[in-house]
């Protein structure tokens, strides 16, 4: 198949210095599906018959310090990744290579990748055109069916299944991710191969598992993705906590949810309008709590009393477990434990200051993304006339001061209006026009503070 793609400039330009110097170069990886696939190209990764020091004598921006064959090229933003054919053996820590060679052709070196729509190469052909804007012509090389599967809509394994998730376990998660990205189904006997080895994930590194499951909250179908780990029993390994919320019923008079816990967490997860990944797993995990909270009454009657708070501690554990930076944590226990808020139109000025600064000003529209897949997933509207009452005043009310460091005043105003010393009064003064403004409605101006500061 000829293939006419126009390519950037350094990429172009790296071919012709490969080829001029007598070497093989091939564009492989993500990028060659990307480009049947039509849609946006971003990592350009490429494979050659070069050894890293050929390459790095070659390429004057090039670096290499790893021992996989991996050379990067500089560039503006995220560097090329160019490897050595290589070929490897042993996977003591189902994850990286014990042994590693390099090949001598490109059948050798895609022979080991993982799946099929990622073992196809494009290789450069002459052409004639010398104008640098021209499209590039290559042939794809497809030895495992790549294309087929792509039209197909199936993530199939290179070769043996099991042999390549023993070869590296986090490939299982990423198939996930990828039918979570491109909405493709995971062929029969590569599921079956996860669904077989799906205890070897334990092997692998935290951080590695918490990166592939945000990758997967961040897909264009994240609830599409989790439930492919459930199904596949890698969901109950990485989150075990949720798959005790399903079955854990909540339909109850005078409630209007219509699924189980599990359940509505899923539909929640696809109704969350944010594209942030914490946001979307705090969608997930946000009634985790429920299992262990729920109450049934002999008339019927469900309830989850605190349940938000147990979810917190859950949140807390995963994040712990999976070993997210603190700016993670706090975000996802954070809008996990403050998700049941209250949009009552009788709430006081004071509630919905407390409500700002225990989400944090950064997570107030995350946690309204969060409650807006919390109302869809649950059967309920969108929105509703308080939730959209709530939202203005939330606006009205961050425009008053949260501190008294925020009013218009200083103390020195203090001190020159009432005739007095620096000292504890003028705390005093302060705080109580503080107060005024927060739970009176007095004006945060400077004119309206020092009229009523003279009168006090």
């Amino acid at each position: 198949m000829k293939i006419h793609l126009a390519i950037p400039p350094q990429i172009r330009q790296l071919i012709f210095t490969f080829e001029r110097h007598g070497y093989e170069i091939y564009i492989v990886g993500g990028v060659v599906r990307d480009i049947m696939l039509r849609r946006p190209l971003v990592d350009w990764d490429m494979t050659t018959n070069a050894t890293p020091e050929e390459m790095l004598a070659m390429i004057p921006d090039s670096f290499y310090d790893n021992k996989y064959g991996t050379v990067g090229v500089k560039n503006e933003s995220k560097p090329y990744e160019i490897t050595t054919f290589r070929t490897e053996r042993g996977y003591a820590d189902a994850r990286h290579p014990d042994e590693i060679s390099w090949g001598k052709t490109l059948e050798e070196d895609l022979s080991r990748r993982d799946f099929t729509i990622n073992a196809m190469a494009l290789r450069h052909m002459p052409q004639t055109s010398m104008d640098p804007g021209a499209a590039t012509p290559f042939e794809l090389i497809d030895l495992y069916g790549g294309e087929k599967d792509i039209k197909d809509k199936l993530i199939r394994a290179v070769g043996d299944a099991n042999q390549r998730f023993a070869e590296d376990a986090l490939r299982m998660m990423r198939a996930v991710r990828i039918g979570a990205q491109l909405r493709f189904a995971v062929e029969e006997e590569t599921f079956a191969a996860i669904i077989n080895n799906a205890e070897a994930i334990n092997k692998i590194a935290a951080e590695r598992v918490r990166d592939e499951l945000l990758k997967i909250m961040a897909a264009d179908y994240p609830a599409d993705g989790y439930l492919l780990l459930r199904n596949c029993g890698i969901g109950k390994i990485i989150l075990p906590e949720m798959e005790e919320t399903f079955g854990v019923e909540q339909k109850s008079p005078g409630r209007h949810h219509i699924y189980d816990v599990g359940t509505h967490s899923v539909e929640a997860l696809r109704n969350c309008p944010s594209s942030d990944p914490i946001t979307r797993l705090a969608t997930l995990i946000h009634d985790a709590g429920k299992a262990r909270t729920q109450r049934v009454y002999a008339d019927g009657r469900i309830t989850f009393y605190n349940h938000e708070m147990e979810s917190a501690k859950i949140a807390e554990a995963i994040a712990e477990r999976l070993r997210f930076s603190n700016d993670q944590r706090d975000r996802l226990v954070g809008l996990v434990r403050w998700h049941q808020f209250t949009v009552d139109e009788r709430q006081t000025d004071s509630a919905i200051r407390r409500f700002i600064r225990n989400v944090g000003t950064e997570n107030l529209q995350e946690m309204l993304h969060l409650r807006t897949g919390d109302r869809l997933g649950g059967g309920a509207r969108e929105t509703s006339w308080r939730l959209e009452e709530f939202k203005q005043r939330l606006i009205q009310v961050q425009k008053q001061p949260f501190a008294v460091a925020d009013l218009k005043i200083s103390g020195y105003n203090v001190m020159q209006a009432k005739g007095i010393a620096s000292g504890p009064l003028v705390g005093k003064y302060l705080k109580a026009l503080f107060d005024e403004v927060t739970e009176k409605g007095l004006p945060n101006e400077r004119e309206a503070l020092l009229k009523r500061l003279a009168e006090m």
